[in-house]
């Protein structure tokens, strides 16, 4: 993901006293055997799954999602929903504030990112990426036809590509202004009539007692040092996830009105700051 925002000084994270460390362990090691499980797991099941179906893949979606819904568990935020997950083909765009939002988008529906291509070569978080369907891009026009008809095959297989359009991962206070250019390959002659883009708005809630910003990851901070303020707390906060209506792309004139109207309803799904206003039914 790339850091590049930054809304100041970033929060004071709460010092990690004893009890805080043996749960940092206690998380680290449930979190290893449950990411890097469910990987092997996967991976053997797409031997089989792969020459079979090709770019479907009717089963390993399901291990994703159960990883992720319990890495969330182990970590003991609490996670809640509403409106509908998408469920014809399309890209699904939202607000992008941290690393967490890996687990919490995959919680309720199988997605794949989008991401810059330097995350391929990541020690050990490209080869997450990659054994996971990760869409790589270069910010390169001359690779730009390539990388639509990546996206056309991709889509068009059913596949949910997920794209930040904000660009970059901020304090979770605030949408900032998404960037147009992604939504370009939406209009491609042979998706503009087939899919749809569901905007989706992540909010975070800190743990009481700490500051609002606590699970934004932006600008210079490490992930190391994130992570562990992240495993410490006894109490942890809680996300919710708004679906916002899915937006045909052939009812927009262009990448910029689709854009527009995408951030809209991402930036009005987070100014409803209300906790009580965002559980429903499918809150845990």
């Amino acid at each position: 993901m790339s850091i590049a925002w930054d809304s100041g000084v970033p929060p004071a994270f709460p010092p990690i006293r004893f009890w805080g460390w043996v749960r940092v362990i206690l998380r680290v090691v449930a979190l290893g055997l449950l990411v890097f499980g469910g990987l092997l797991i996967l991976l053997i099941v797409r031997l089989i799954e792969q020459p079979l179906y090709g770019l479907h893949r009717p089963v390993t979606p399901h291990i994703t999602q159960f990883v992720c819904r319990n890495a969330l568990r182990i970590l003991g935020i609490g996670y809640s929903n509403s409106g509908n997950v998408m469920k014809g083909r399309g890209a699904v765009v939202a607000n992008h504030s941290s690393w967490l939002d890996i687990f919490v988008l995959n919680a309720a529906k199988r997605i794949y990112f989008v991401s810059k291509s330097e995350v391929a070569s990541w020690p050990g978080i490209g080869w997450l990426a990659r054994a996971t369907g990760t869409v790589f891009i270069e910010r390169n026009p001359a690779k730009a036809k390539e990388q639509t008809q990546v996206f056309e095959a991709r889509l068009l297989a059913g596949h949910k590509l997920l794209f930040f359009p904000e660009g970059t991962s901020t304090d979770g206070m605030q949408v900032i202004p998404f960037k147009t250019t992604l939504f370009q390959a939406f209009f491609a002659e042979n998706l503009k009539d087939e899919i749809a883009v569901q905007p989706v708005t992540i909010t975070y809630f800190a743990p009481e007692g700490t500051d609002p910003r606590f699970y934004g990851w932006w600008g210079d901070m490490s992930f190391g040092s994130h992570l562990l303020a992240t495993l410490a707390p006894a109490r942890q906060g809680r996300v919710h996830v708004d679906y916002h209506a899915p937006m045909p792309v052939r009812d927009y004139a262009n990448r910029k009105a689709l854009a527009q109207a995408s951030e809209v309803a991402v930036r009005s799904g987070h100014q409803l700051s209300s906790p009580d206003q965002k559980v429903n039914d499918h809150s845990e």
